[in-house]
């Protein structure tokens, strides 16, 4: 009922805005419920507890951000989960604990969450239901699973502030996590250089961009980011939220950049499970090409026999993952597309095969740019040299660009943490010339190739910089022979991988 205030003036109650959260308090939230997973017998290392938090994160998140907010704008919305499965039922209730909780969870809940399905495009069942098909709760205190649950139910997502500040604290954990699947044989990108793939692609709203080894969801969120304050519509946003596409293979990474994708605002995000060079091959009609690819595709690895079959008939017959990417993304791009992906050096001087992949490239796109990164960028996981590269298909190349990233001066390589940073383009970003890379020159860290030169080398890549002797009179002996040994190092790393992979199938 309306009041007066001391002035005899009318007042009117106001509710109370939710308090924002800053980003310590959800740090600390976030490492009491990491504290409290450390307690848990189930539980052994970041690998296995990021996804148990990620799960239970999203399910609260989706709570609050797809289905109180779809109910707010629909009367009729028939909710996605259904009680007792929805996060009022259990989530909320801090009296539902123990070993009744625990076989909740283990028998009913995460059943019913992967036996959710539905006809309708679009429909969020059916991304849930993926999401848990291999999801297991891996937690064996019902009383520690619970103090867990009632951490994340206690994490506001009441505004976009909120949504904001959390999805910056998730990434901080997932770099936590690559560093710990750095170590299982699992590279990520680093951001500065998402970032500035991204910025050099020139993203415009309208264009559908796909990331086709999408892993944690790296390139999707930093694409989402340079569109998101586009939009003048809610048509326009939500066609900005189907545009942004991926495939991912592993259901970890499948989850986590769910997760990733939903903290950062699209609440049914478009990333498909399933093996890329597979889907890409299947889908090969004009309708199913897109404008731009941003990825870092696998490679040192093979596929399965029965996937490299499927490019036989193209002419490409290799299990090497980098080709069968490659060939893949120039396939997929429709006319008029672009495309910034990372390859290694390997990739740049291979003949047979590369060199069949590579002559279509620069037959059907204009490969205008390749970017070669410092050594050492994905270290201390591997020191192989990486590339990028940068094209168009827009017709035959009649000139590459190439630039060479240096260094920081005064450093030897890169390390966990001394990472590259994203300063270190600005020189390169500066040399672009724009979108349509106007007034280059060349200097000395920067050069250009006749296409006709390219081609009668064999259509090798891998050039050194004209403008710099070689560098090799102007290092140390320490530093030659400790490269050497991380070089060796790694060669007997692959080769007892392969002689275990020889051992089991004896």
């Amino acid at each position: 009922m309306p009041t007066k205030d001391a002035d005899g003036q009318l007042a009117i109650d106001v509710p109370a805005q939710p308090k924002k959260q800053t980003r310590a308090q959800l740090q600390s939230a976030i490492k009491s419920a990491r504290d409290i997973m450390r307690k848990d017998a189930g539980l052994n290392g970041d690998l296995d507890r990021l996804p148990q938090l990620s799960w239970i994160l999203f399910l609260r998140a989706f709570d609050v951000c797809v289905e109180r907010e779809r109910a707010a704008e629909n009367l009729e919305y028939e909710p996605a989960i259904a009680a007792p499965y929805d996060w009022a039922s259990w989530g909320a209730r801090e009296e539902f604990t123990g070993n009744e909780f625990l076989q909740f969870v283990n028998t009913e809940l995460l059943p019913y969450l992967r036996g959710l399905n539905s006809d309708a495009e679009g429909d969020p069942r059916n991304v849930i239901s993926t999401i848990f098909q291999e999801i297991h709760n891996r937690m064996l205190s019902g009383v520690l699973l619970r103090d867990l649950v009632n951490v994340v139910n206690d994490i506001s997502f009441e505004s976009a502030d909120d949504i904001h500040t959390m999805a910056f604290v998730y990434e901080s954990i997932l770099k936590e996590m690559r560093d710990a699947a750095g170590d299982s044989g699992e590279f990520y990108t680093p951001r500065p250089v998402i970032r500035f793939m991204v910025e050099q692609s020139f993203l415009k709203l309208g264009m559908s961009i796909l990331d086709p080894a999408c892993g944690t969801g790296g390139f999707l969120v930093e694409a989402y980011d340079e569109l998101r304050e586009l939009p003048t519509s809610q048509a326009e946003v939500n066609q900005l939220h189907h545009n942004i596409r991926g495939y991912e293979k592993k259901p970890l990474p499948y989850l986590l950049v769910m997760m990733n994708l939903l903290l950062h605002g699209i609440d049914v995000p478009n990333v498909v499970r399933t093996n890329a060079l597979v889907k890409m091959r299947e889908e090969s009609s004009p309708r199913h090409r897109v404008d731009v690819v941003l990825t870092n595709p696998p490679f040192g690895g093979e596929e399965e026999k029965s996937v490299a079959a499927r490019f036989e008939k193209a002419g490409v017959s290799t299990q090497e993952t980098a080709w069968l990417f490659l060939f893949s993304v120039i396939e997929r791009l429709k006319p008029g597309g672009r495309c910034a992906i990372v390859l290694p050096n390997g990739s740049l001087f291979g003949g047979g095969v590369g060199a069949k992949v590579k002559e279509k490239l620069m037959r059907e796109c204009n490969l205008h740019t390749v970017v070669r990164l410092p050594q050492g960028v994905f270290a201390p996981y591997t020191q192989i040299p990486a590339n990028l590269l940068f094209f168009e298909k827009t017709g035959p190349t009649k000139e590459t660009w190439f630039y060479e990233i240096p260094l920081p001066e005064g450093r030897r390589g890169y390390s966990k943490t001394k990472p590259m940073r994203y300063e270190e383009f600005a020189d390169c970003a500066q040399w672009w010339g724009g979108e349509g890379r106007e007034g280059r020159e060349q200097n000395e860290r920067a050069w250009k190739v006749a296409a006709e030169d390219i081609k009668a080398s064999g259509y090798n890549l891998d050039l050194a910089n004209p403008h710099i002797g070689d560098d090799l009179a102007h290092r140390s002996p320490e530093e030659l022979v400790n490269e050497l040994i991380k070089t060796e190092q790694e060669i007997l790393g692959l080769l007892g991988e392969l002689k275990a992979q020889l051992g089991g199938e004896n």
